[in-house]
This record gives C-alpha cells, sequence and structure tokens, in this order.
C-alpha cells in the first residue's frame, strides 16, 4: 500500500495511550470520533474501535492512519480497509439532521457516540475520545483534546466515521440531487450554498444550522 502525502511524516498517531491503560488492565480500549458535525447537510456519524492489545507489530501495521481530515479520499478509503481487517471490533452510530435540530449539535455528537459505542460486539473497558465527554455513560473515559491526531485508537475512528459518512451522502446525493452532495458532503461550501439559494432547503438538511436557519427566517417576512 503507497501512500505519497508529505503528512504521513506529521500528526503520527501513536498508541501511547492504550499501552498506558493496557498496562493497567484495561484490554478492551475504544477509541472514539465523529465526522460532520460542522456540516449543513446529513447527518453526525461516529465509531468507536477497539484495536487489539496483544498485536505486538500494531504500530507498523496501521502506520499510515491519520486523522481523516490529513488524508485525500484514496488513502483514506485504504486506511478505513486498513482498520476494518486489524481492528479487534468496531461500530458506528448516526444521528439524522431532524433530530440534530431538534436536541442540538453537540447532543446529537454525543448520542451518535453512545449508539457507536452500543454496536460495539464487545463491551469497552475503557474510552478514548476526541474532546468530548459522554455524559450518562458508566464506562471510564478520558477527553482528549486532538485526540485523532495523537491517538492511533481515535484515529482510526475518525476513519470510520469518515469514510462510512461519505458513502452515506453519496446515497444521499442520488435521492436528493441538485446539491452536489456527493462532492461536499453536505459542508458549507460556496456550490452547496447557490444550490441552497436555488432549490431551497431539503429534508436533508440541518434547518437550525446557519444560512438554512437565517433563510427560512427571511422567508417568513416575504
Amino acid at each position: 500500500m503507497a501512500f505519497t502525502s508529505s503528512l504521513l511524516t506529521d500528526s503520527t498517531p501513536t498508541l501511547a495511550q492504550e499501552r498506558i491503560l493496557w498496562q493497567q488492565g484495561y484490554e478492551c480500549i475504544a477509541g472514539m470520533d465523529e465526522a460532520g458535525r460542522g456540516a449543513w447537510a446529513g447527518p453526525v456519524v461516529a465509531a468507536a474501535v477497539i484495536l487489539p492489545y496483544d498485536q505486538p507489530d500494531l504500530d507498523d501495521l496501521l502506520s499510515p492512519v491519520r486523522d481523516s481530515k490529513l488524508l485525500a479520499p484514496h488513502p483514506r478509503d485504504c486506511c478505513y480497509d486498513l482498520v476494518l481487517e486489524h481492528a479487534l471490533c468496531w461500530g458506528v452510530g448516526a444521528v439524522p439532521a431532524a433530530e440534530i435540530d431538534c436536541i442540538g449539535i453537540v447532543p446529537a455528537t454525543r448520542l451518535a457516540m453512545r449508539l457507536a459505542m452500543e454496536c460495539l460486539p464487545i463491551p469497552p473497558a475503557y474510552l478514548l475520545i476526541d474532546a468530548l465527554h459522554l455524559d450518562r455513560v458508566p464506562t471510564p473515559q478520558r477527553a482528549i483534546i486532538k485526540g485523532d491526531r495523537t491517538c492511533l485508537s481515535i484515529a482510526a475512528a475518525s476513519i470510520i466515521a469518515k469514510v462510512t459518512r461519505d458513502r452515506m451522502m453519496r446515497e444521499m446525493d442520488a435521492t436528493h440531487p441538485g446539491y452536489g452532495l456527493a462532492q461536499h458532503k453536505g459542508y458549507g461550501t460556496p456550490q452547496h450554498r447557490h444550490a441552497l439559494a436555488r432549490l431551497g432547503a431539503s429534508p436533508l438538511h440541518r434547518h437550525s444550522f446557519r444560512p438554512i436557519a437565517l433563510r427560512n427566517a427571511l422567508d417568513c417576512y416575504d
């Protein structure tokens, strides 16, 4: 598997956090991250990944894995396959736009993470989470700022969440054409803004987010 990006020399996540916890007796450690938190359309998707604690060459096997935001689509897809091949298990949770509008994006992100954790076939003994803390979850946990840049299991979760969500957005593009969802994945690009001006918001859009909420408010005065 060849990776030519210069990013492979920077922001290399390691198993340092996991090894400390493994030595403390926590064998099943789930790294957790999300994708789509800032998008204007589509779900927020979270993933939980448990890496094997008894694989001595795991660093080498997963050496291409990075924070998903640092990888181009093809290397990211390759890393997705790599994580699925070597992870002990993984789970994904998604919260749709309508529910995001009802409860807010941060609670929706936490909900997606809880759903991802519940999908794991093996209950995690410890959670390593990118930035967030999960309320009402009794499992011991640690929120790590920029954990997807430093912690390998969180970086692996970021890959799973991002690739899963991108594939969902391509499917949604087929059912809601004209917005360019397959290209911008629901994020706030000029293409997306122009499509909103032309077509209005769809059921896939987050009506509580700008500029959709602002456009809806202005329409009330027309």
